[in-house]
């Protein structure tokens, strides 16, 4: 008698962690929502939303602001610069050279296990690090008074020592104009430019079409109660085997509702606009 107790208290809390992780996984998902890529990004200036997707495809471009080369290339005095956006690079052709490249990919794979990678000249040698990774990086308006220049994608890597890489991507509906120039801060922060179609934003005007504050209230206030009832049905059902729509959680209360909110109309109408007109006729006059 005491182990088919023990075993029921057992099973017990093993269907109680198991409704809770039910409840837990159901929040998450309704909250969180799906991740956003790190190469998009949706900033608000007054009545007007800037949405900026650097891998969207385009006309002419179906890989969006991604090389089909597999990679960028800037050089400037004895420092090489290889990147590519939103991805890790690929060498289809003209590899690295590197005396040292283990942070990406190592000899026979120099420069594809990262997004950016920086050789030098040290004593005749190229010696190369990585500053870069897709996982890194993010996306930051260039211009805050002047949203429509752009966006700059930030990457960093601090396998070694703290690197990072600065790329502007400014609006150009024109074409692409690779990068030429390349700048450097500290002892391995770099900066450089290029112009894309990709940079430029897609406007939506929010004037008398958003919902507000209010509207995203209200969406979290119904996300909520759907994230309940799934959630609530999901145990009653797996957990406690209640089956039909009985397996609704408190199924009395949403099928009094609309009792409730008939209740509810009546009161307030008669309290702001007084008794009906039919109550106010139901006595008629008499004659004598």
């Amino acid at each position: 008698m005491h182990c088919e107790g023990g075993g029921g208290g057992g099973g017990f809390i093993w269907r109680r962690s198991a409704g809770r992780a039910i409840v837990l996984l159901f929040i998450v998902l309704c909250w969180f929502g799906p991740v956003r890529p790190a190469c998009e990004l949706s900033y608000v200036d007054g009545s007007r939303m800037y949405n900026y997707s650097l891998t969207a495809p385009i006309s002419t471009f179906p890989h969006g602001v991604l090389s089909e080369d597999g990679f960028y290339k800037v050089t400037s005095n004895d420092t090489v610069l290889w990147f590519q956006l939103c991805d890790e690079m690929i060498f289809n052709h003209d590899p690295p050279k590197c005396i040292d490249c283990s942070d990406c990919g190592g000899a026979l794979r120099c420069g594809m296990e990262c997004s950016a990678l920086v050789a030098e000249d040290v004593e005749g040698y190229p010696v190369c690090s990585s500053i870069g990774h897709s996982s890194s990086s993010y996306l930051n308006i260039t211009d805050k008074m002047n949203p429509h220049m752009g966006v700059t994608v930030q990457m960093s890597s601090s396998i070694q020592k703290y690197c990072s890489l600065s790329v502007s991507v400014v609006c150009d509906r024109n074409g692409v104009q690779r990068p030429n120039s390349l700048q450097k801060f500290g002892s391995c922060d770099y900066v450089t430019e290029l112009r894309h179609p990709s940079g430029c934003a897609k406007v939506v005007s929010l004037h008398g079409g958003g919902w507000g504050w209010f509207g995203i209230f209200l969406l979290i206030i119904i996300c909520a109660l759907v994230t309940y009832v799934i959630a609530g049905a999901a145990y009653r059902y797996f957990v406690l085997h209640v089956h039909g729509v009985d397996a609704i959680p408190n199924l009395e209360f949403w099928t009094s509702l609309p009792h409730r909110a008939q209740n509810l109309y009546t009161y307030l109408e008669q309290k702001f606009r007084g008794p009906s007109h039919v109550e106010s006729s139901t006595y008629n006059p008499v004659g004598f």
